[in-house]
Parts: C-alpha cells; sequence; structure tokens
C-alpha cells in the first residue's frame, strides 16, 4: 500500500500563491488516481481536485477552478498542487488522496489512502 505525505502549507496573504506536495512511498504514484481534499474548521471535508491513473485527466471544484493546478511528477513520486490567486475561504486542512480506482473521483469515501493533512491559512 502508499503511504502519503504532504507539505508546502503555510501562511499567505489573499491574492498568494503556495504550492502543495504529497510524496508518495511504498508504491508509485501512477498506480492510483489522486486527488487533494480540504476541511475548514466546523466544516466537512470537501473535494478540491484529482487526477486520473494515467495522468492525463484532472478536474477541479468549481470553487477552484482557474486557480489551482493538480499534477503529477512520476520520476519523483510526487503529487502536486498549485494554489494561486488564494483567497481568505481557501483556509483549511489540504489532504491529499489516493485511490485504486481508474477514472476521476470526487466522492471522498472512494479514496483507500489519505495523508496527514498541511495547514493553509489566507490572510485578507
Amino acid at each position: 500500500q502508499v503511504q502519503l505525505v504532504e507539505s508546502g502549507g503555510g501562511l499567505v496573504q489573499a491574492g498568494g500563491s503556495l504550492r502543495l506536495s504529497c510524496a508518495a512511498s511504498g508504491r508509485t504514484v501512477s498506480t492510483y488516481a489522486m486527488g487533494w481534499f480540504r476541511q475548514a474548521p466546523e466544516k466537512e471535508r470537501e473535494f478540491v481536485a484529482a487526477m486520473s491513473r494515467n495522468g492525463f485527466n484532472a478536474y477541479y471544484a468549481d470553487s477552484v477552478k482557474g486557480r489551482f493546478s493538480i499534477s503529477r511528477d512520476n520520476a519523483k513520486n510526487t503529487v502536486y498542487l498549485q494554489m494561486n490567486s488564494l483567497k481568505p475561504e481557501d483556509t483549511a486542512v489540504y489532504y491529499c488522496a489516493a485511490t485504486l480506482r481508474f477514472w476521476i473521483d470526487v466522492n471522498r469515501r472512494d479514496y483507500e489512502y489519505w495523508g496527514q493533512g498541511t495547514q493553509v491559512t489566507v490572510s485578507s
């Protein structure tokens, strides 16, 4: 099975950018469809972005479309979430997740493996 470790979170001003990394070990990321989710205080964990297993297709939540981008580096066995034009409402703990399903999946219950999360705070 795969282990996932997120990094790259932090405090940033509105309009700024961050790049989150999700380093995988145990198995290659190309074995999985990958997703990013986030959870703000007192809210449910919500879908942010996902990539199909072959890496050719991506899908985004409407709230981040045009601002966030998911990508994968097979050589580094790492998945990234580039976040631009950040807004205070993007403040949350961001989680990387993996599923053995092939296609893009927006349902958090379909993901078998999760990282521990990284905090992103956007100040106004």
